[in-house]
């Protein structure tokens, strides 16, 4: 049980957190900040925290539990803001998508307390954001990837692991370096190709007609291009090395599609389909299921 959590960020994530965390019975006391005042005082109306602050500091001071539920690009600076109040026995997570700009700046920032720091990336959201969107049960069942580091301290790591566990998370834990390499395929390169799909097609003299068109493929296929701009232009950013290696690895393998077809070459079109499909169909059961 923690007294109380210091929530910085009370939008969907950090507010669907504090929920979880509430009807699980693990803190007395949420005292939440949020860049907008107005999203503070929401949260506080809809029960998601107990007091507002007016200052990320604020939040922080009698926390011993603190979570950064905010733009993986403004990390360093919130550090910054809170660093003084975190000690040796504080719990300080995040909940960002890029684990490591978010693992320098706290290098940077917390010195010789970076040991409290223990990196977390929950595989959930929805792509709507705000704190009117907050879900009690948006973590439960979900993985939740801790990336800590050799100065992480083991109490702490033991601590994010029973909190993410309490709230019926599956954890897992690996390198900030794996995790980004990692996700640079599975999420970042995804929603980049969904960006890229949808401006495509609207640049077209007929987007809007051949949109008006689209079925249940063309929905499912770009859902995520409708995530929130702010956020995906920092974790595109943050993790560019390892996205644009991925990228590469697309293009090569969607040129060799593009080949197959301008040569009218079909059975091996055929065959290439259908490693794609097999893939797919074998992930679907032995992974997506398991963790949904």
């Amino acid at each position: 049980m923690f007294e109380q959590l210091g929530l910085i960020g009370c939008g969907l994530m950090g507010s669907s957190f504090a929920l979880a965390l509430k009807r699980a019975g693990l803190v007395r006391r949420i005292v939440g900040y949020s860049k907008s005042p107005s999203t503070t005082e929401r949260a506080r109306q809809m029960g998601v925290i107990d007091v507002e602050a007016p200052s990320a500091l604020l939040a922080v001071s009698g926390a011993d539990i603190v979570l950064l539920a905010i733009p993986v690009s403004a990390t360093e600076a919130t550090l910054k803001a809170i660093r003084h109040l975190v000690g040796p026995d504080t719990l300080v997570m995040d909940v960002g998508s890029t684990k490591r700009d978010v693992v320098d700046a706290a290098r940077r920032v917390l010195r010789d307390n970076v040991g409290a720091f223990v990196p977390c990336h929950p595989i959930t959201g929805k792509e709507v954001s705000g704190v009117e969107h907050a879900d009690v049960d948006l973590y439960a069942g979900r993985q939740v990837i801790l990336t800590p580091i050799e100065r992480t301290f083991t109490a702490q790591l033991q601590k994010a692991t029973a909190v993410w566990t309490a709230m019926g998370c599956h954890v897992i834990k690996m390198s900030p370096q794996a995790h980004d390499a990692a996700y640079a395929a599975v999420s970042h390169l995804p929603h980049l190709l969904a960006f890229a799909m949808i401006n495509g097609i609207k640049s077209q003299a007929h987007g809007k007609d051949y949109m008006a068109l689209a079925g249940p493929g063309f929905r499912d296929f770009t859902r995520i291009a409708a995530s929130d701009p702010q956020m995906w232009r920092d974790i595109l950013m943050a993790n560019r090395e390892e996205l644009l290696a991925q990228s590469k690895i697309f293009q090569q393998s969607l040129q060799s599609l593009e080949q197959l077809i301008s040569s009218g070459n079909g059975d091996a079109l055929e065959s290439q389909i259908g490693q794609a499909s097999e893939t797919r169909a074998n992930w679907r059961v032995s992974s997506h299921k398991a963790h949904k």
